[in-house]
């Protein structure tokens, strides 16, 4: 019963129309202050989840989940080998690859960068670059007949397109004579760009799988093999397992071991952000002390009404408590729906506002995407959603409590 009464006298001292307007416009203060601290925590973890996916999706699309490899020189025999790690449930494929340290020149034009042999028909299945491409086809790789797929941030730095001619210089099957070493040379031709947007466009080129072995003099041999799994972010976990499965003369290795410090530290920034845009709501939510403290002031005559007609210190602090709260719940709740519609709707908003005055937020020639992304984890709008409410609550049990601790004698010695 008790409960019911503070309730009914809580939510009535916050509805009531209020003399002192000074007291109304803080607590006004205080509730858009949640109200657009939530809207800006909500849209900044949307922001950081969207920059992480894409991320995820252009670098980790290139990068091997998971490598296989023979110690020794290679691969000898990589069908028997893809066979069997297929075979493990969290496999969707397998494609080897050769790996050749190489030198691009065109005329005087020199850049140093990494050519991977492939086989275009098994590439598809375990890399994202046939979605990327923005000139001619993976599949214009033909054995024999030395075409080159190159990133557009390297072919751009060689200046040369599509149908242009490309010398690689390789160390790895150089020819020792009594002159020195002569690095092996091989014109190739442009068959196709692609651009992924990380540091793969300015440092990567493909060509023939069978190219590749008659440049490096190694027959059958390959490099290693490269394996898609079904959960990236488990990858660490499946190459555990296959390197249990696979005999001692296989090792096996992640994408954890070269990538894994940058998407550490995506996530240390995304939990640092949102700590310090936590404050903004904590300001907000702890502008209710003060509302509270003037309007437990305001009412010292109704509170010892209140006690004087058998109320309880403890029904005294639940109307403070239930008078406080409303208003972060009120906040709260528009700044979850606030949040949550400018979240889904902020790549179109910031086009617009692009469009309209003329500006590049996110600039594509500087940044790996052109656009601002955003991904809403239902996760994040209930933990944000719940540290509000918590934060307004925990605020208003001070001023509750000194509310309870009033005399009634001594608030209406002067009335």
């Amino acid at each position: 019963m008790k409960k019911s009464v503070a309730l009914m006298v809580g939510l009535r001292y916050t509805g009531a129309r209020k003399s002192n307007h000074f007291i109304s416009f803080i607590a006004l203060v205080s509730m858009l202050g949640i109200a657009l601290g939530t809207i800006v925590l909500i849209t900044v973890m949307s922001v950081m989840n969207g920059f992480q996916s894409e991320m995820q999706e252009r670098i980790l699309g290139m990068v091997p989940h998971v490598v296989v490899g023979q110690r020794g020189q290679g691969i000898t025999d990589w069908r028997a080998l893809e066979k069997q790690v297929e075979k493990h449930p969290d496999v969707i494929a397998a494609a080897p690859f050769i790996d050749i340290q190489s030198m691009f020149k065109v005329s005087n034009n020199t850049r140093f960068g990494l050519v991977q042999g492939i086989l275009p028909v098994k590439e598809s299945k375990v890399s994202i670059i046939g979605q990327y491409m923005t000139a001619g086809s993976l599949e214009a790789l033909k054995p024999k007949k030395y075409g080159i797929v190159l990133g557009v941030g390297l072919a751009r730095s060689l200046g040369i397109t599509v149908g242009d001619k490309v010398n690689l210089l390789i160390a790895e099957s150089a020819t020792v004579s009594p002159a020195g070493i002569s690095p092996r040379t091989k014109r190739f031709t442009v068959v196709g760009l692609f651009e992924v947007r990380s540091e793969h466009d300015s440092m990567m080129a493909m060509i023939h799988i069978k190219d590749a072995a008659t440049l490096t003099r190694k027959g059958d041999l390959v490099s290693a093999l490269r394996i898609t799994t079904k959960n990236v972010l488990n990858a660490q976990w499946t190459a555990f397992e296959l390197r249990n499965l696979l005999d001692d003369e296989y090792y096996v290795s992640d994408w954890n071991y070269t990538h894994g410090t940058l998407f550490k530290a995506i996530k240390m920034e995304k939990t640092m952000i949102g700590v310090l845009l936590t404050f903004i709501v904590a300001v907000a939510a702890f502008n209710i002390i003060s509302t509270l403290v003037m309007v437990v002031t305001d009412k010292q005559a109704d509170i010892a009404i209140l006690r004087t007609l058998g109320a309880s210190p403890a029904t005294i602090m639940k109307i403070f408590i239930v008078q406080g709260s409303v208003n972060g719940i009120i906040g709260t709740v528009i700044g979850v729906i606030g949040g949550v519609a400018l979240a889904i709707n902020l790549p179109q908003v910031v086009a617009f506002l692009e469009q309209m005055f003329g500006v590049s937020v996110i600039p594509g020639d500087v940044y790996f995407i052109g656009f601002l992304p955003s991904e809403l984890h239902w996760e994040d709008v209930i933990l944000i959603a719940s540290i509000a409410l918590g934060l307004t609550v925990f605020a208003t049990i001070y001023p509750a409590w000194k509310a309870s601790q009033t005399k009634p004698a001594e608030a209406l010695r002067y009335e």
